[in-house]
């Protein structure tokens, strides 16, 4: 396989959309594909036998939805523009607005169309404040209980999305208690309810079981229809990202230089200050993985190998579906990864390649 290139294994990718779509029978709620994590849709095909649909961010990621994911496609934003607004209401089925303002600039030309609002609970599970949709000043979501029950005659469904790879189940339902707590009136109301993404719970040990029998519980408590917006849970562990060893020198430690890079492929290892995972990781030989960018800190992390790498060394970055591919960048016109797909029956096929004429295409 030519390196750099996304690996997505649908036989990781089942295991976790099996525990979707049992989830989706144990509880009644539905699950949508968050494409802001993961809109590779050459497997859009396969997980749409699990999933109810997709959920977006962006008139492109609407677009997407509709015409590569069977089901529902639901239209969020945190402003829409003027000029997009007809398009992005012709390729929905819901659309939810991020704000009162929004919904009132709107209100004429999404009369008819299933509308909800975007409200923000105060709280969240996030620990980088940059990614905190409850930090002070948040622009994400109403927050008034009062402002959202004066329009709640004009939508039928509200989203809530404060949880960030919460694996805890406990904090989830102490979180769940509070919103019901406090916009319980108008939640009443409601004909829907997007409790949003950031609930890892397709991890190992998760207790599927009490978070079915709780949303069941909210469901029948406020007479809605409950929809999760998984992005991480879908596809976690269900990819790697292959690279091959450039070059080595040694600075005080051993350093290996890889044809890819974290600023360019894997950007969220730059942006939350984490580092990639490799097994086994484990041998008597410590390595620092390091991109081939000339960004200083391009550090995939420090692992430990069974023999000494050296040139022509396959390594295989660990979990690297979510928040990659749709990142990607042309950062130093590095070469962009390509795409492959490991069949069930093992058999691998690549679905895309990136070459210069690519990365001359994105400026101009």
């Amino acid at each position: 396989m030519q390196t750099p290139c996304y690996l997505i294994d649908k036989a990781r990718l089942l295991a976790n959309l099996e525990k979707i779509a049992w989830l989706r029978a144990a509880s009644g709620a539905k699950s949508l594909l968050a494409l802001k994590c993961f809109a590779t849709w050459s497997v859009f095909d396969f997980m749409a036998d699990y999933m109810d649909g997709t959920t977006s961010s962006s008139l492109y990621e609407v677009r997407l939805g509709r015409e590569e994911f069977a089901g529902e496609t639901h239209a969020y934003s945190v402003a829409y523009a003027d000029d997009e607004i007809d398009e992005v209401l012709a390729h929905c089925d819901k659309i939810l607005f991020n704000s009162i303002g929004q919904l009132d600039r709107f209100d004429a030309a999404s009369r008819g169309k299933t509308r909800g609002l975007r409200v923000n609970p105060g709280v969240s599970t996030s620990e980088f404040d940059l990614a905190d949709p409850a930090r002070p000043f948040s622009r994400l979501g109403e927050h008034d209980p009062a402002r959202i029950a004066a329009v709640a005659d004009r939508i039928s469904g509200l989203m809530f999305h404060n949880n960030c790879e919460n694996a805890d189940f406990d904090r989830f339902d102490s979180m769940l208690a509070l919103i019901e707590a406090r916009f319980g009136e108008t939640l009443h109301r409601m004909d829907w309810v997007s409790l949003g993404g950031g609930i890892h719970f397709t991890g190992a040990g998760y207790p599927l079981e009490r978070l079915a029998a709780r949303l069941k519980q909210f469901a029948e408590t406020y007479g809605v229809q409950v929809y999760l917006e998984p992005g991480e849970a879908a596809i976690t562990g269900a990819a790697t990202l292959e690279v091959t060893v450039l070059d080595t020198l040694f600075n005080g430690k051993n350093l290996a230089i890889v044809d890819s890079s974290i600023e360019a492929h894997m950007l969220d290892l730059l942006i939350y200050r984490e580092t990639a995972q490799v097994t086994p990781d484990e041998g008597p030989h410590d390595w620092m993985i390091c991109g081939k960018s000339c960004l200083a800190g391009d550090i995939f992390g420090e692992f430990r190998f069974e023999a000494p790498l050296k040139p022509g060394d396959r390594i295989s970055f660990q979990d690297a579906a979510g928040y990659t591919m749709v990142k990607k960048n042309w950062f130093n016109g590095v070469k962009m990864p390509g795409i492959a797909i490991r069949e069930l029956d093992g058999t691998v096929t690549r679905v895309r390649d990136f070459d210069y004429a690519d990365f001359k295409s994105a400026l101009s």
